[in-house]
């Protein structure tokens, strides 16, 4: 019978690979694999699977700064500063399609929920749209005065968020295009920001080290988190809405309980800067990177009590506790390998299926053969269109020796 009562998160595993500061980390949807970037250039896809070997791609000329797995797993998008996007079928082959994005660094790249667009982020001031399958570009948001350093859909698709060098935090309307509100209570450099999984609020980290929780129905700040002695670099929400994770220049990452607007864990783990951290689609588990070219990965267990029943209902955002001041903190280190038995975790509650585990894993299994062709397709339109040029250049260069021939 599971434990009445929740455990520390603990530090299950490591990865060394990269060879310089990991900047950015995202989990496949089936937990099978995760993604890392890192200054060294590279990209890294380390398998969860014990004793498997991770998958090194490269392409990039320069510092990988943003990492995102498609919804479906069966394709991973990476930014850099070399101001292309690449779009990777995330096998031994690491096929990838190159496209120049930006005029300067890529900052961010994520997909919608739908998995048909995706959004970039860059420092040339503008926030671009993308068409996947097509992989042509759609319409680009340009209000941002600085560096944009993040942007992100909602759940739903509807609305981007963006986090900027110009202090603000930018709210934009997909269909209409337009900026339907900024956010500007931020002292500093906005670093990063994302939506609640329920899409009715968005949190944003800063350079001025703490972290904001604004209503985007009401534009009210609901919660202000100033925990860390140093940058905030990233952040990312537990799925079921109600924890949030943090990592920090102070090398630590911290978890925040939002219903009761406290933080709960203060993690020792990074030795330097912690620059990235993402739970995994399910919550039960968490990566981090940081300067000291580590990823590690985490095993939440402060969930184990109320995950399921919070995924079947989950409590609205607006009665998010307010928060100001000092909140109270618990500082420990972790000890590696600390973690639940095997035991607990199959005693875990089943989340309800709305449909046989059997369709669903077609689905899936349809939808990520349809990413895969589109790519394939999209490679082949490149290579058709080269042809193309040096068939007309051919053509072109027999006429002009016919006509030098010709008495």
């Amino acid at each position: 019978m599971a434990s009445p009562y929740p455990e520390d998160p603990s530090l299950e595993r490591h990865f060394k690979g990269h060879r310089d500061a990991v900047t950015c980390v995202d989990f496949s949807f089936n937990m099978k694999q995760l993604a890392s970037g890192s200054m060294d250039s590279c990209l890294m896809v380390w398998h969860m699977k014990p004793q498997s070997r991770a998958y090194r791609f490269t392409g990039h000329k320069d510092a990988v700064t943003c990492v995102n797995f498609s919804p479906s797993g069966h394709l991973l998008a990476s930014g850099s500063r070399d101001k292309t996007v690449r779009i990777w079928v995330p096998n031994i082959k690491g096929e990838s399609t190159v496209f120049r994005a930006h005029t300067a660094t890529v900052r961010s790249v994520h997909f919608c929920s739908d998995g048909q667009s995706f959004v970039t982020a860059s420092d040339d001031k503008t926030i671009k749209v993308w068409s996947t399958h097509r992989q042509k570009f759609l319409f680009s948001l340009s209000q941002h005065i600085n560096w944009v350093r993040c942007a992100k859909f909602s759940p739903d698709g509807r609305l981007i968020v963006s986090a900027s060098d110009d202090k603000t935090v930018k709210l934009w309307d997909k269909t209409s295009r337009e900026c339907v509100h900024s956010y500007c209570e931020h002292g500093g450099f906005v670093t990063y920001v994302d939506f609640h999984p329920s899409g009715t609020c968005v949190a944003a980290a800063g350079m001025d080290n703490t972290v904001k929780v604004w209503d985007v129905r009401t534009h009210r700040l609901l919660q202000h988190y100033q925990l860390h002695s140093a940058a905030v670099n990233a952040l990312s929400f537990h799925p079921s809405g109600n924890y949030l994770v943090t990592a920090s220049s102070d090398s630590t990452l911290k978890i925040l309980d939002l219903m009761e607007g406290r933080l709960l864990y203060t993690l020792h783990g990074h030795q330097g800067p912690a620059t990235t951290v993402a739970f995994s689609r399910t919550g039960e588990y968490f990566a981090s990177g940081g300067s000291d070219e580590q990823v590690m990965v985490w095993k939440s267990n402060f969930d184990v009590i109320d995950y399921g029943e919070v995924l079947r209902v989950q409590r609205p955002p607006a009665t998010l506790a307010s928060s100001s001041g000092t909140l109270p903190e618990v500082d420990f280190a972790i000890p590696p390998g600390r973690g639940r038995s095997q035991e607990l975790m199959q005693s875990q509650p089943q989340e309800p299926v709305s449909m046989p585990q059997t369709l669903t894993s077609t689905l899936e299994h349809i939808v990520g053969q349809l990413d895969v062709l589109t790519q394939t397709v999209s490679i082949l339109e490149q290579r058709l269109t080269l042809t193309e040029d040096k068939l007309k250049q051919c053509l072109e260069n027999q006429q002009l020796i016919m006509q030098r021939t010709t008495p």
